[in-house]
């Protein structure tokens, strides 16, 4: 079992930033996939970005490419999410997700989820 838990969601104004962090327990973190997915009120969950176990590659939804980076540190079992120039379409609950590998944007291929953390963007 992986337990994951986010933070540093908020509320914030269009163009600011925010940081979201994953902090994981239980089996060793490297040996998973890290991703971020977001759902919105009345949408279903969404792929935002993808990590590989060692950091090297990592995978980005159309929607937030050049806007949002995706990071982990295996040293301490943590993994974030830089959210740059945000926009009132970023508003959502954030999920961190951690899983075996697989076509990295299906909510499917993770196991494992944290309980969201919510961010508002705000005009």
């Amino acid at each position: 079992q992986v337990q994951l838990v986010e933070s540093g969601g908020g509320s914030v104004r269009a163009g600011d930033s925010l940081r979201l962090s994953c902090a994981a327990s239980g089996r060793t973190f490297s040996n998973y996939v890290m991703a971020w997915f977001r759902q919105a009120p009345g949408k279903e969950r969404d792929f935002v970005a993808a990590i590989s176990r060692s950091g090297g590659s990592t995978y980005y939804a159309d929607s937030v490419k050049g806007r949002f980076t995706i990071s982990r540190d295996n040293a301490k079992n943590t993994g974030s999410l830089q959210m740059n120039s945000l926009k009132l379409e970023d508003t959502a609950v954030y999920y961190c997700a951690a899983g075996p590998g697989g076509t990295y944007y299906y909510p499917n291929v993770y196991n494992y989820w944290g309980q969201g953390t919510q961010v508002t963007v705000s005009s």
